[in-house]
């Protein structure tokens, strides 16, 4: 059914026939059910990708249900917890969803009871004037209904005096949040790179025990998620979110003791360590069938025995780190962690733990440029892999420093800079993707070769063309490195790194 985009209302209340008391005395309003009240689940991906694009989706008695902030309404017979929104049976919601992020599944966020009604308003001859829907929602903890009308032709006026006299009682601001806001007041949309206010003269040491304590509440916010194993991005996240954590303990230097320091930096490797391998399994599972395009046909029954081996090694790791999530003494040392960075009485102060924000985002990002110039002006058509790596990891760097102080300086002109430097990283990534596949692909034959060296024929040919082709991509993303090296060390660029990070003191 589509709804008018005028003749679509959220109401913070449930509709009746008494709702449109300001109605004309010779109009009336008429409610038919069209379904008695069931129970609905509400689905959305971990970040609420749907809510972010004014999208409602409920499922109820095997029916999926979609409702859009332009009003539209889509229905189709299917169940969707726990699916990926491309593997849907094609109908109007699968078709409605096209453009959902392919990484992240659909899993339940909310419950509640719904009513479906058909809606009439109608003159003194009970003639009708105006007809629409309404959905009729409610939770433990809230209620909303969502109204859509639609104009006849001949009755526009009646169909404006309906439309003002909703709009009276509607919800306010956006339209959807209000839906969401009306049943969920609680629920706050999940965040992987989360807002953090910081002040310029704020001690540094402070700074890092936010950043801090606001990614290790982003790492937990994944535990559930990846216990479960709907989709690969709870780990990603996750490893993230502690990779962050990581990096501010090394690059934010002199703000603990060195002995809290090494101390810290074991402890996050540790945390690390345990969801590496399966992390790099779920990269060549997600790849599959780009390794299948690389390499011909005949060699698809090797490359099918590799990935039946990675699938089987993937359900070991997950079992593991299930484990090990699951575990008291995971959930001590997490525990532990947050109390160590929600007050100063547990931090060690070091040398630069008072040191104004501002002035030490300047010096730390300022010197990580020059860095990341150096090497990269170095680099040319026979520079060893190793160095284009450690170019990789020191744009990594610089891009966290930059996006960890970034609410201290004008957001134009991190823009500007962050493009550019997000291109020349994507081209390392590729660069050291190939480098890393092509090890990866040696150590599996190695692993799976007899003690004698042998190695099952299917197997070998098609691990060797994979090389094959992973070392000619490899070789083409060095050029494209080079060249995204340039752009970024142009004038202007290098103009907007001295203006706002070059101190005359250092």
């Amino acid at each position: 059914m589509k709804m008018k985009n005028a003749g679509f209302f959220v109401l913070p209340f449930l509709f009746n026939e008494t709702t449109l008391d300001q109605m004309p005395e010779h109009l009336s309003v008429k409610i038919e059910p069209n379904s008695a009240p069931r129970s609905f689940t509400l689905l959305d991906c971990h970040d609420q990708s749907l809510r972010a694009k004014g999208r409602f989706l409920i499922q109820s008695d095997g029916m999926l249900q979609l409702l859009r902030s332009d009003g539209q309404s889509f229905i189709q017979h299917c169940e969707a917890k726990d699916q990926f929104a491309q593997d849907l049976p094609a109908g109007p919601v699968s078709s409605a969803l096209k453009g959902f992020p392919v990484l992240r599944a659909l899993s339940a966020v909310g419950q509640g009871e719904i009513q479906t009604n058909s809606l009439a308003i109608l003159d003194d001859l009970q003639k009708t004037q105006v007809r629409g829907s309404v959905w009729s929602m409610s939770t433990d903890v809230g209620q909303v209904t969502v109204v859509g009308i639609e104009k006849l032709r001949g009755y526009e006026r009646v169909f404006a005096k309906v439309c003002a006299a909703l709009a009276e009682k509607a919800a306010q601001g956006e339209r959807f949040e209000a839906v969401y806001q009306g049943l969920f007041p609680d629920m706050r949309p999940y965040h992987a790179k989360p807002d953090i206010h910081l002040g310029k003269n704020e001690p540094s040491i402070e700074v890092a025990a936010d950043i801090i304590r606001t990614y290790l509440a982003v790492a937990r916010q994944n535990e559930e998620g990846v216990i479960a194993d709907t989709d690969t991005e709870f780990l990603h996240d996750y490893r993230v979110s502690l990779r962050k954590i990581r990096s501010v303990i090394s690059l934010f230097k002199g703000l603990f003791s060195e002995s809290q320091t090494v101390e810290l930096k074991q402890l996050f490797s540790e945390l690390m360590a345990s969801t590496g391998r399966m992390r790099d399994l779920d990269v060549y599972l997600l790849e599959k069938d780009m390794y299948f395009k690389l390499i011909p046909p005949n060699l698809h029954v090797g490359l099918q025995a590799m990935f039946e081996q990675f699938q089987e090694e993937r359900g070991q790791e997950f079992t593991r780190l299930k484990r090990r999530l699951r575990s008291a003494a995971y959930d001590k040392t997490m525990k532990d962690l947050n109390a160590v960075f929600d007050g100063p009485s547990q931090l060690e102060p070091g040398k630069n733990a008072q040191r104004g924000a501002y002035e030490y985002a300047c010096a730390l990002i300022w010197k990580r440029y020059r860095k990341v110039c150096k090497l990269a002006r170095s680099i040319s058509e026979n520079t060893p892999d190793d160095l284009v790596h450690d170019l990789r990891i020191d744009c990594k760097k610089l891009r966290y420093l930059m996006e960890f102080f970034a609410p201290l300086f004008d957001a134009k002109d991190f823009k500007t800079i962050i493009k550019p430097l997000k291109r020349l990283q994507d081209n390392l990534g590729l660069f050291n993707d190939f480098s890393v596949q092509q090890a990866a692909l040696l150590s599996f034959v190695s692993r799976y070769s007899t003690t004698q060296g042998r190695v099952d024929a299917q197997i070998g040919l098609a691990a060797g063309g994979l090389i094959a082709m992973m070392n000619q991509r490899q070789r083409a993303e060095r050029d494209r490195v080079m060249s995204s090296f340039q752009q970024f060390d142009g004038p202007d660029i290098r103009h907007l790194f001295r203006s706002l990070f070059h101190q005359t003191e250092e």
